[in-house]
């Protein structure tokens, strides 16, 4: 009976379900060396101090130590306060907790697809978070993936990196990343304590350097496209027509595959590619001409959700018809994004077109944040002109006169 008071008053404290709650940044004490540890950031987590009978510490102290005992979001408290009771009476007995507590930590992977769902709100697009959890699920659950939270350290991470390092260099950075991610997680819930072994290997430069080698999407000469232009006006596929809106627009391949006819004002004669596609995360407008519409304009007829539909209804084309059709044209040496490419160095040899005004054209980002900040115009007129001579020159109208409003 006495015991069963005794064990009733240590599972009580001076905390409630709503303090845990709400309570502000700081340690708050629930009694018997429970604590609430409420970071800056808003996470919540236990830790219970206790001291171990018979150990001392360096300078020969009583060995006084903090637990982690998970999350206030996942742990209660009560279920706190019992692994609490639990440490202090394996430390009453001169067992450190460390060593014999059983605690319910998950392993990598358990953690990693909560912090993947977690986060599912806050990815650019589904796409990106689906390759945020397949890069883990590749080349770091089969290793480390059954592994308590707690236990990954150094070792373990390089076990991870170290075979990709040289040979996938950007996919082991992205790794590294996403290994930080979920460890840094992991600790601010409570399961794990002291430096991040991602950052520790960083700053031991325990990988070797790689130098980073510069890809290039090849790309057909500028002199070569309007005879090749030529070439797909005469078919009628629908990838021949997409990737003529493609080489005439500049545009990326998702970009334009993903085109809705929402997107398109006809009356300022401007298509609008909304930020969920735009590698930069804004919207970009693309100025129309009048042969871009000329091959857009007679697929309304079709009715369908998308500009350039595939072979499913109200379904895109696939991101590989585009490259497949250059393929059944034996067009050697090129790819669809190299197309970007090619209007550049058009631009910047033929049209002599200012560098912002040429690389606004690609959606590309010019100049730094700040000058970012004070340039609020997109030049987009000047930007038309450009794309109105591009088009004169790919459909090889010479005779064309480009007439421009405003």
């Amino acid at each position: 009976m006495v015991e069963n008071v005794v064990f009733s008053m240590a599972l009580s404290g001076k905390l409630t379900k709503k303090l845990v709650e709400n309570l502000g940044p700081g340690r708050h004490g629930d009694g018997n060396g429970l604590y609430l540890v409420v970071d800056p950031s808003g996470a919540r987590r236990w830790i219970v101090r206790v001291v171990v009978k018979g150990q001392k510490n360096k300078k020969g102290g009583p060995l006084r130590t903090d637990f982690g005992l998970g999350g206030a979001d996942i742990v209660t408290i009560n279920q706190a306060r019992e692994r609490a009771l639990e440490y202090r009476r394996m430390a009453k007995t001169g067992l450190n907790p460390r060593f014999n507590a059983k605690r319910d930590i998950p392993t990598f992977e358990e953690f990693a697809k909560q912090v993947h769902i977690d986060r599912m709100p806050t990815w650019k697009n589904a796409k990106h978070g689906q390759q945020w959890i397949n890069t883990l699920r590749d080349y770091a659950f089969p290793k480390i993936g059954r592994m308590p939270i707690d236990s990954v350290e150094q070792p373990e991470v390089m076990m991870c990196l170290a075979p990709i390092w040289t040979e996938k260099h950007e996919t082991a950075k992205r790794l590294a990343q996403r290994i930080k991610t979920v460890l840094d997680v992991a600790r601010s819930k409570g399961f794990r304590s002291g430096e991040n072994p991602v950052t520790a290997i960083k700053d031991a430069q325990a990988l070797p350097k790689v130098k980073a080698k510069v890809k290039h999407h090849r790309a057909m000469h500028w002199r070569d496209v309007p005879a090749f232009y030529a070439d797909l006006k005469a078919r009628n596929a629908m990838a021949a027509k997409a990737l003529m809106f493609t080489c005439l627009t500049g545009s990326r391949t998702g970009e334009v595959l993903g085109m809705q006819w929402g997107e398109i004002d006809l009356e300022t004669r401007v298509w609008t590619c909304p930020a969920d596609r735009m590698k930069t995360g804004a919207d970009h407008r693309v100025p129309l001409t009048e042969e871009m519409l000329s091959i857009i304009e007679p697929l309304r007829a079709m009715q369908s959700d998308y500009v350039f539909e595939g072979q499913k209804r109200h379904k895109p084309l696939s991101n590989m018809s585009m490259l497949m059709l250059l393929r059944r044209m034996q067009v050697e040496g090129v790819t669809v994004h190299g197309f970007r490419s090619t209007f550049r160095d058009w631009a910047s040899e033929v049209a002599n077109a200012p560098r912002e005004v040429a690389e606004m054209s690609l959606a590309h980002q010019v100049g730094s944040d700040v000058e970012r900040a004070y340039a609020r115009s997109d030049l987009l007129e000047k930007r038309r002109v450009l794309m109105e001579r591009w088009s004169v020159f790919v459909a090889d109208m010479p005779g064309k006169v480009i007439q421009i409003s405003g």
